[in-house]
């Protein structure tokens, strides 16, 4: 089987995760293919250095689209990755922040490991975060979060993370559903899932623990009990979880 590509999206123009992104880069070659990212134009003028470094590096594939709302920014990132890719070749969609708290961590050998069990007979595979990362999360986010879970499980009788925050996916599996995918906000990423229901697998994983804490260097207790009681950070979620449940259902 071929080695798998990871497809990362890269709005980053304060220049927070793309030095976590050269950290990780020599191990990410020792597991992957190829990486394909997305470097919008606000990241590209105010990042240069870490941009150009990039694209003189012949392990990523990168593309240049306008910004956009990100529903479309992610679609035309896994458009670009679902063209340039093998059809059996197993793309991980996933986010840097989350990627490099895996990798950086104790979670790194567990990481690793599942990513390389992977089978094409597995695929769509959603990692889905363990009842131990969900307890990490603030309380905010897991309940909104779940409540979209929760209605899935009512309409399809399957427990399916829709604002997943890493699947694994063959490139040919994508190239058949992307077309079928309209929102322009982070419901795009559940609108995915909905075109997979039947074929989706998950596998529940502890390093998908909440990963704001490590990023931002500070006290895990602390960030969260200031986030528990934020009502934009509740806001902010609910903007797209709302979204989500009104996708399943007019699927359903």
């Amino acid at each position: 089987m071929l080695l798998p590509a990871i497809v990362l999206p890269l709005p980053d123009p304060e220049g927070i995760f793309l030095p976590r992104l050269k950290q990780i880069t020599p191990l990410l070659k020792t597991t992957f293919a190829q990486a394909i990212v997305n470097l919008p134009p606000s990241t590209r003028r105010l990042q240069p250095e870490a941009v150009y470094q990039i694209e003189a590096d012949p392990f990523f594939l990168c593309g240049e689209f306008p910004e956009s709302p990100v529903g479309d920014h992610f679609r035309a990132l896994y458009c670009l990755a679902a063209q340039r890719c093998p059809p059996a070749q197993v793309l991980h969609l996933c986010y840097i922040d989350r990627l490099a708290f895996a990798l950086q961590t104790h979670f790194n050998q567990s990481f690793l490991a599942d990513v390389q069990a992977v089978t094409l007979e597995q695929t769509p595979l959603i990692f889905q975060r363990s009842a131990a990362a969900w307890d990490t999360h603030p309380r905010n986010y897991r309940d909104i979060e779940s409540m979209v879970t929760r209605v899935g499980e009512w309409l399809f009788h399957k427990t399916l993370d829709f604002a997943w925050c890493h699947l694994a996916v063959q490139a040919g599996q994508l190239a058949d559903v992307l077309p079928r995918t309209h929102q322009h906000d982070l419901s795009m990423v559940a609108e995915i899932v909905l075109q997979m229901l039947e074929q989706a697998n998950t596998k529940e994983v502890d390093w998908l623990a909440w990963e704001d804490p490590f990023i931002l260097g500070c006290d895990p207790q602390t960030l969260k009990t200031e986030r528990e009681n934020d009502p934009s950070e509740t806001r902010k979620r609910l903007a797209y979880a709302l979204p989500m449940i009104k996708l399943l259902r007019q699927y359903s």
